[in-house]
């Protein structure tokens, strides 16, 4: 029987997934917290200004709420892609797969912040920042698939 164990330095791995899974959950609560301030009932996705203006939600609260959700789509729109090749990179290169997955989860949260804020344009500082982790991953799959199948 065969016994299996993780390599030395992995728990970083699993730091930075946990850190990209926070990252997450901070940009949804990010949408929940402005769901409610505007009064953004469910189940809307996004909000119009046809049927969410009020008292408590003006048309730029509706760009704010929509800036928010859009950040947090755009995080799930990569997280499980970002978490896969993370931890497949890891059983190789556990520092350098938790260092891009660190550096990916802090880039969502200065994503969300700046694209809520800010409108498109805040979101550029974290689009950089988490691009410095999610790009070396994806190449790092690639390089581990190649040095793998070619032996």
């Amino acid at each position: 029987m065969s016994s299996f164990s993780f390599p030395e330095n992995y728990g970083l791995v699993f730091g930075g997934l946990f850190a990209t899974a926070a990252a997450n959950l901070y940009c949804a609560i990010n949408v929940s917290i402005h769901r409610k301030k505007f009064g953004i009932k469910y189940p809307a996705l996004y909000a119009s200004e046809a049927e969410h203006l009020s008292k408590e939600c003006k048309a730029a609260d509706v760009v704010t709420f929509n800036c928010a959700q859009r950040a947090h789509q755009n995080t799930l729109e990569s997280l499980t892609g970002v978490q896969l090749q993370g931890a497949l990179v890891g059983l190789l290169y556990p520092r350098f797969a938790g260092s891009c997955l660190g550096l990916y989860a802090v880039g969502r949260v200065l994503y969300c912040n700046g694209y809520t804020a800010k409108g498109p344009s805040g979101r550029m500082a974290g689009g950089m920042v988490s691009h410095l982790g999610d790009l070396p991953l994806l190449i790092a799959t690639g390089y581990c698939a190649y040095t793998m199948i070619m032996g």
